[in-house]
This record gives structure tokens, C-alpha cells and sequence, in this order.
């Protein structure tokens, strides 16, 4: 009897072992990690801005066409490149002498492809500063941090039409300023990007992709445009608290340059749910902005030659002038 018992309490102690050992077997085969779930938005932020923080830095990053011109007829001449970013019709009609003649969507890989990167300076140019700088701020928020753009384009180097345009505007079609200040948001959440990446270098390397297959047309709006509604539209006045006060678009609030759009700062009252549009001064500014804003994945847009073209007279910061046209040469 007694080995019996010892035979029974032995066999339930194997079968026992057995369950355990398949069923943990059987955990062991099917349990998978959790995939990694990250803020893709907030990585980017992040990764921006402890990679140089280009847009709280150094933006705008901008050359005049004198230094351009200085940099050509320099020991360093070899060591510039010049990529123009118009249409081919207008790229042929007249260049700057050695410019190469790029799209905006082949930007990028023109870039690395030709080792730009060795070069002291790469410049961009279009018409009036403000695709050139949409190029541009793409290229920085790369990494890429010799490149700038013609400040006004090649209005600035030879042909001053389109600017003349916005200022005449500006001087004749002034809009009405609103002088009190208008509040930031309350603090909310950042956009939502699903590119399934979970880096910051790899969520940025798709976002890119995107804004450059989107283009510039994508990332600018015109007066005529937000002056139809412009309750349809939350609009950042890019500048000092100084020049704000002088006068800004009905409705306009104010973030203050390099200070005002970082996590630790104001970035989060940006809406998600609505259009952003950035003005500055003459367009190139805020067309850097608006690059970074959408890589984020907000739906933010650049106003077309910023207050040159909204109130050329009484505005502050830097004006248009025909003195900074240099009529220099342009090949075929």
C-alpha cells in the first residue's frame, strides 16, 4: 500500500513536470514583443533639436547677392556650387554663370549624389528668395549645413520684376492693422505622423521625401487666399514682440524668432486642426518655418512675400529695395 502511494504522489509529480514544461513551451514559442510605439512628432522635435536645431539657430540661412557675387570672383570660385531651382524655360533665358539647373523634388538626392557637402558654400536660387528657401530649409533640416539661399533670388541678381510687383502692392493695396495682441493657444498635442519609422533620422528621412514631393506650391498661401477668411487660418507673426506692436493681420499672434516654436517653449499651441499660415517680412523666413512645421506634420503654409506685400510703408524689419538689384551677368 505504502508503495503504491509513493508510485501514485511519483506519477502526478511527472505529470506534473509535463504540463509545466509544455505549456511554458508553448508561451515560450507564441509570445512576441510588444512593437515599439513612439510619438513620432515629438522624436522629430527631439531629434531637431539636438541636431543643431537649425530652425532655432541659424534660420534664415541667406546670402546676398553682393557676397555671391564676391564668392565667384574668389580664390574659393571652384569651391562654391549654384543651384537653381526655376522652370528650365527661365533657367535658359538667363542664370548665373555656372548654376545648375535643379528641380525642387530631385533636390535632395542631387545633392548627395554630386557630394555637395564638400563644398565650402552651396547656394540656391529661384525668383525671389522664397522657393530657394524652401529648398534650402529641406537640405538644413538633413543635416547639411552649407547651404543658403539667395536673398530675393534672382530678383536681387538681375531681374527685380517680381519684387517690384509685391512692393507696388504693398504701397497701394495697404492692409487695415489690428494693434492689440492676440493669445497664443492653450498648450495641446503635437500633430500625428504614422510613417511606422521610430527614430528621429528615419521619421525624417520619409517626412522630407514627402514635402518634396509635395513642393512649394504646398507650403505657401497668398494674401488674396487668407484675406477671403481669414478666421479659416491660425496666423503666426514671426517676429519681435516690438515690431508686432506696431501693427500685424487681424487675428495674427505672435511668436517670437528662434525662441517661441521649441517643445520647452510655445510649439505645442499650434493647432492641429487648422491651417497655419507664418509670415515675416519678405517671404523667406517664414518659407524656412514652414518647412519645419510640416516635416512635423502640421498642415502650415508660408505667406507669399510676407509685409512687403501687405503694408510696404509702414512696415518694420527688411523692406524690399530696388538699391539691392545688382544687374549682374546672366549666361544663356
Amino acid at each position: 500500500m505504502k508503495n503504491r502511494k509513493l508510485m501514485n504522489l511519483l506519477y502526478l509529480l511527472i505529470v506534473s513536470s509535463m504540463i509545466f514544461f509544455n505549456v511554458g513551451c508553448s508561451e515560450d514559442e507564441t509570445v512576441t514583443p510588444p512593437p515599439v510605439v513612439v510619438n513620432e512628432s515629438e522624436e522629430l522635435v527631439k531629434y531637431f533639436e539636438a541636431n543643431g536645431d537649425f530652425i532655432n539657430t541659424a534660420a534664415p540661412a541667406m546670402i546676398t547677392a553682393t557676397d555671391v557675387n564676391a564668392l565667384m570672383n574668389s580664390s574659393d570660385s571652384l569651391n562654391i556650387a549654384i543651384l537653381d531651382v526655376r522652370g528650365a524655360t527661365d533657367y535658359a533665358a538667363g542664370h548665373i554663370k555656372g548654376a545648375v539647373n535643379v528641380t525642387i523634388a530631385n533636390i535632395l538626392s542631387y545633392y548627395r549624389t554630386n557630394n555637395l557637402s564638400s563644398k565650402v558654400k552651396v547656394i540656391v536660387t529661384c525668383y525671389t528668395g522664397q522657393s530657394a528657401a524652401f529648398a534650402v530649409s529641406v537640405l538644413r533640416l538633413a543635416g547639411y549645413t552649407n547651404v543658403f539661399d539667395l536673398k530675393w533670388g534672382m530678383c536681387s541678381w538681375a531681374y527685380p520684376n517680381s519684387w517690384n510687383t509685391a512692393k507696388t502692392f504693398g504701397q497701394t493695396n495697404p492692409i487695415t492693422k489690428q494693434m492689440t495682441a492676440n493669445a497664443k493657444n492653450t498648450a495641446g498635442n503635437l500633430p500625428t505622423l504614422s510613417t511606422g519609422k521610430t527614430t528621429g533620422a528615419e521619421i525624417l528621412a520619409v517626412r522630407l521625401d514627402t514635402l518634396l514631393a509635395q513642393g512649394y506650391s504646398a507650403a505657401s498661401i497668398t494674401r488674396e487666399t487668407i484675406y477671403a477668411n481669414l478666421s479659416n487660418y491660425y496666423i503666426i507673426n514671426y517676429w519681435p514682440v516690438s515690431e508686432y506692436d506696431l501693427g500685424h493681420i487681424e487675428g495674427a499672434i505672435q511668436y517670437t524668432p528662434k525662441a517661441d516654436l521649441k517643445l520647452a517653449t510655445f510649439l505645442k499651441t499650434l493647432p492641429t486642426n487648422k491651417i497655419i499660415v507664418v509670415y515675416c517680412y519678405t517671404g523667406q523666413t517664414s518659407a524656412h518655418i514652414a518647412v519645419f512645421l510640416r516635416a512635423l506634420g502640421y498642415d502650415a503654409k508660408s505667406l507669399s512675400f510676407g509685409a512687403n506685400r501687405l503694408f510696404y510703408d509702414t512696415m518694420p524689419g527688411t523692406k524690399w529695395l530696388e538699391s539691392e538689384c545688382k544687374n549682374y551677368p546672366v549666361v544663356l
